[in-house]
């Protein structure tokens, strides 16, 4: 029951103490009578990761109210002018759960000048061991697909959006992509590339807010918008390569979806 419970996220105890609650309450007099403990220390507020990576950067830290870098970490982040610097400010980021059960932080890979940009759900054992996207069966998978339309690593920079391996590969959880969708944006802004291409429905989800079926959305082109960008970049959904090897026969519809996005940097080049 413990582990279902950590795998639900509930992580964090909220008493000192179990609670039975078959027992009757007791009245306010022999209450009162217990002695009084000190309340715990409340735990450390995590600090926004760009306050960290960057000069000068506690200043901004004393000068932002309570919670706000916490609740605001777009803000902050603004800071963060590289992609080195987003690296580390993710690796000295705590505010996600995942960080403290994966083996590697994995951050992406590919090359920086790449023209379109994948991004992924999570980082699976093999990804969690190499620290790196998308190496273990589906990114062999996802190599093979881009060399067919001439693509490869030298031409393409692929991600995830969520940046350490959820334990057993379950499914995130919405608080964990909350959580790291911010880096997801500034990644996004810093990277620039003319095209986004998401794999599967979370990344979907997430990126383009999209709510749809993934087998009704990919294929389709919609327009990525954020403020920290100068117009929007198209992007368009496709099935995730691990989503492939358990149903091939959709990698049909795969191909045209590679079809599609190859018509498209041909365009845009």
């Amino acid at each position: 029951m413990l582990h279902w419970q950590s795998a639900m996220g509930a992580d964090e105890a909220i008493e000192n103490a179990p609670v039975d609650h078959r027992k009757p309450a007791r009245d306010p007099a022999s209450a009162q009578a217990l002695p009084q403990t000190a309340a715990p220390d409340p735990p450390p507020r995590a600090v926004a990761p760009a306050a960290l990576a960057e000069p000068g950067a506690d200043a901004a830290v004393a000068a932002a109210g309570p919670g706000e870098l916490d609740t605001a970490p777009d803000a902050a982040l603004s800071q963060v002018a590289t992609l080195e610097a987003l690296r580390e400010a993710v690796e000295r980021f705590d505010g996600c759960a995942l960080k403290r059960t994966a083996t590697n932080l994995v951050f992406a890979r590919g090359s920086r000048e790449a023209p379109v940009m994948f991004i992924g759900e999570a980082p699976g054992a093999e990804e969690d061991r190499a620290g790196l996207p998308f190496v273990g069966a589906s990114g062999r998978l996802l190599d093979r697909m881009l060399g067919f339309i001439g693509l490869d690593e030298q031409s393409v920079y692929i991600t995830n959006i969520l940046f350490w391996r959820p334990p057993g590969n379950r499914n995130p959880t919405d608080a964990e992509i909350a959580a790291c969708l911010p880096f997801v944006r500034r990644h996004i802004a810093l990277l620039q590339p003319k095209v986004i291409v998401t794999l599967g429905r979370p990344a979907m989800n997430t990126v383009l807010g999209i709510s749809e079926r993934i087998t009704r959305a990919r294929g389709r082109w919609y327009d990525y918008v954020d403020g920290q960008l100068g117009g929007p970049i198209p992007a368009m959904p496709t099935f995730h390569p691990a989503y492939l090897l358990r149903n091939p026969a959709q990698k049909r519809e795969a191909w045209v979806d590679l079809l599609t996005l190859r018509d498209k940097l041909e365009t845009i080049s």
